[in-house]
């Protein structure tokens, strides 16, 4: 069913926070944004002098790269949360402003471990320094039949009790097996090279966790069986024996504030403002530089998300709808934090009506356009396109569709996990990569702040726009992407 909506006044009163007038074009609605002076005094709360010193502090050696979990990443929440505190926000977690998720932590070494292959001529005995374990899990059985599946399609029922072995072509997030029950699964690779052996660790919600472990075979003769077999049993019989993982228990935290609604038929409806806070720690050893700070990654985001936060909660009068203010955790982890929100929302889902999430927003040096320029993700897939290029018309900041709409990137942030909701989400940027993406470069001084101020004030008045309009933004039924997410909103309501 294709959603449009008709052109009509919005029924503002004088004292409406922003003047938005709908205009029906296309598959999605189009906005103008006329900013009053109330909602410019407003944005002009945002200084590129406050989001120095958020950045700066976040993304300093002393929080040790805000690795999921650790000491950073604790300091990093609460530093969050009294920045909410400070601009008046109501503590909207569990626990005052966090909200608590109970993961567990499995470590394992391959070293001491051992894998031998029986085929009909021979016996391939793989040392250690040829595994990697990609997920920790306990394996130790003795001639095993394994089974080639394809990962993507295979069921429970089929790999149950199994050994499942595939090509190296494998998931880039674990949450692919998470509905298999095989014993062990093994990657077969190409490469015969000899690797050191490395420790693998995972994190998952404790009532998800996964028993098995995932193991890379950097062998050329096992790949190349594996390879030529078509799908089900293989002729040889495999031989696992992996040291038994660490496992401990740990308290993770999304960071998580509201800013009340000012309309009474609209305050329990939801906007949110999401970023990830943690970034991936530090280099284990070596000379130099060992930090990877994260200050484009995901200091920037945080930073604007506190920034604007503060600025809609001193608005007189404030946005109709209800903001909802979240910092996640373990966004480079597999979108931890967000995942777990989906799955255990603090506001119902139903009523959350837009999620805005933002990364990469302080570099200007990448792949993007440049100074004054600003992209998402999903480019055209929600109204919200719509509503962010308006609010650049309106503050000078050029938002411009990048190629493929950035579908290659939907998936890699938190806006992933609201979409498979049926939430209309997407990321904003500046830039997608960026010179020190993922290296110990990402530092503070890097960050042009004028600019990060000015799509920051951009972000909020798409915030404002979002929240005060009565009509809440849809998905583009017109565009065959949208359509898992669109079902899943159909499915919501």
């Amino acid at each position: 069913m294709n959603s449009f909506r008709s052109a009509r006044p919005l029924p503002y009163g004088r004292g409406s926070l922003i003047a938005v007038c709908l205009v029906f074009s296309g598959g999605l609605a189009g906005y103008t944004a006329a900013i009053t002076p109330g909602l410019q005094a407003t944005l002009n709360r945002i200084s590129a002098q406050s989001l120095r010193g958020h950045v700066s502090f976040l993304a300093s050696d002393l929080l040790e790269g805000r690795d999921t979990p650790s000491r950073g990443l604790d300091i990093a929440a609460e530093y969050i949360a009294a920045q909410f505190r400070r601009a008046g926000l109501k503590p909207a977690g569990d626990d005052g402003y966090f909200q608590t998720a109970r993961f567990v932590v499995s470590e394992q070494q391959a070293e001491g471990s051992s894998l031998t292959i029986k085929t009909e001529n021979a016996d391939l005995r793989i040392a250690a320094s040829e595994l990697r374990i990609e997920s920790p899990g306990r394996a130790d059985f003795t001639d095993a039949t394994p089974v080639k599946v394809d990962l993507r399609d295979a069921s429970a029922e089929e790999t149950e009790g199994k050994v499942i072995a595939a090509t190296a072509e494998r998931p880039r997030e674990l949450r692919v097996l998470q509905k298999l029950k095989p014993t062990a699964v093994l990657l077969a690779s190409d490469s015969s090279s000899a690797r050191e052996p490395e420790s693998a660790r995972r994190l998952e919600e404790v009532e998800r966790h996964l028993a098995f472990p995932v193991v890379h075979v950097y062998d050329h003769e096992f790949s190349k069986l594996v390879r030529s077999a078509k799908p089900g049993p293989l002729p040889v019989t495999l031989s696992l024996h992996l040291k038994p993982p660490s496992e401990r228990f740990v308290n993770l935290k999304n960071v998580v504030a509201l800013l009340p609604g000012s309309d009474p038929a609209l305050r329990d409806t939801y906007v949110l403002l999401t970023a990830h806070y943690d970034h991936i720690g530090m280099k284990p050893a070596g000379e130099g530089d060992r930090i990877f700070n994260g200050a484009n990654d995901d200091a920037s985001g945080v930073a604007t998300v506190m920034e604007i936060a503060s600025a809609l909660a001193a608005a007189n009068p404030q946005p109709r709808r209800s903001v909802l203010f979240i910092a996640y955790f373990g966004e480079e982890q597999g979108l931890l934090g967000s995942r777990y929100y989906g799955r255990h929302p603090l506001f119902p889902l139903k009523q959350t009506i837009a999620d805005l999430n933002l990364e990469h927003l302080g570099r200007t040096d990448g792949d993007g356009k440049g100074p004054g320029t600003a992209t998402m993700t999903g480019f055209g897939y929600t109204d919200i396109t719509s509503a962010f290029e308006a609010a650049g018309k309106a503050t000078g900041v050029k938002v411009y569709s990048p190629p493929n709409e950035g579908e290659e990137f939907f998936a890699r942030s938190d806006n992933q996990s609201l979409a498979d909701q049926g939430i209309p989400a997407t990321t904003i940027l500046t830039t997608f990569e960026f010179p020190d993406y993922h290296n110990v470069g990402d530092e503070w001084e890097k960050i042009d702040y004028r600019n990060l101020e000015k799509v920051s004030r951009t972000i909020a008045l798409t915030v404002a726009m979002l929240a005060d309009d009565p009509q809440a933004p849809r998905w583009n039924a017109g565009d065959a992407k949208t359509e898992r997410y669109l079902k899943a909103w159909r499915a919501l309501h």
